[in-house]
């Protein structure tokens, strides 16, 4: 039995090594380099490796034959990552909905388009209704510009073609140039501003979520009327980016500098995918609570003021 813990503990230090900045930077270690970074023998070192790749947990780097993290540790951290997004998400959106007085909401893409899963309403007399599983296209919202952040050009276009965009509200991009470059502008401040783009007189602004692979896994958004949001969007940008770097330290992201944290939870970067949150049965149903996006009549009025006093960052 004692020997038994002994190798689980030295399995898990190599899990470790190999999630660390070092393995990373290296394109993986070899047995002499992952012996030397835990002080065990490389005999010793072998066997957990051999165990560890039995399992999926380890495998070969093509090329240099390298150690490095396997599928199965993805997988096990995709599996844990979703009902902890839910859970913290909850306590976050609450948090803040109290800071910009308005609705706030959990998304994650579906092909191409946004899904929400989760939302939080305001405190306003009205509210609008049956928006959680419904879904809204992604080139048109906030919460689907964060959520290609991390798609290239050649991954945009896969996804939505070269040309003109169908037409949406007054301010939505009417061709991939313009997506492009409203993308890149999200990038560069960290959360996207969406003004009348899905329809007239609905403003949003959102923030992206990643996992501990630094991946965007799920986008949190503020949405609202204009005529209460629209004077303080990049404000409440900066709130809303705020809360979703919060949630993703929460999931293991990398930190600001891109350098992924050593633990049961580092990994190596991945291609943008979807998340692997179970899908909603229908996602055009009915029912919920307040949704991602509403129409103008059924957004709550008799709001509350923002704070006005920061500059806007960019504007879109």
């Amino acid at each position: 039995m004692a020997e038994r813990g002994t190798s689980l503990r030295r399995g898990l230090e190599v899990l470790h090594v190999l999630g660390s900045d070092v393995a990373l930077t290296e394109g993986g270690l070899g047995v002499t380099r992952i012996a030397s970074l835990t002080g065990h023998e490389k005999s010793l070192i072998s066997r957990a490796l051999q165990a560890l790749m039995e399992y999926g947990l380890v495998e070969r780097a093509p090329g240099n034959r390298a150690f490095r993290l396997g599928w199965g540790c993805f997988a096990l951290a995709g599996r844990a990552g979703e009902p902890r997004l839910i859970e913290e998400s909850r306590r976050a959106l609450a948090r803040l909905v109290e800071e910009v007085g308005e609705s706030a909401h959990l998304s994650a893409l579906r092909g191409t388009e946004v899904l929400t899963l989760l939302t939080q309403p305001s405190a306003h007399a009205i509210a609008a209704r049956g928006w959680v599983g419904r879904t809204v296209p992604a080139y048109c919202t906030s919460s689907g510009r964060v959520l290609l952040l991390d798609f290239d050009r050649a991954a945009l276009i896969e996804l939505l073609g070269p040309g003109r965009l169908p037409p949406r509200g007054p301010n939505a991009p009417a061709d991939f140039g313009e997506l492009e470059r409203r993308i890149h502008r999200a990038r560069q401040v960290g959360y996207a501003v969406a003004d009348e783009e899905s329809e007239p007189g609905l403003v949003a602004v959102a923030a992206p979520i990643r996992d501990f692979t630094g991946r965007v896994m799920a986008a949190i958004n503020v949405s609202g009327p204009k005529f209460r949001l629209g004077s303080c969007l990049h404000p409440t940008g900066e709130r809303v980016r705020a809360t979703a770097e919060r949630l993703s330290d929460a999931l293991g992201a990398p930190a600001s500098g891109g350098a992924l944290r050593l633990g049961p939870s580092g990994g190596n970067p991945a291609r943008r995918t979807s998340p692997a949150i179970p899908p909603v049965e229908s996602s055009r149903r009915s029912g919920g609570t307040v949704g991602l996006h509403a129409s103008p009549n059924q957004i709550a009025v008799g709001g509350s003021e923002c704070d006005q006093s920061q500059s806007p960052r960019s504007r879109e």
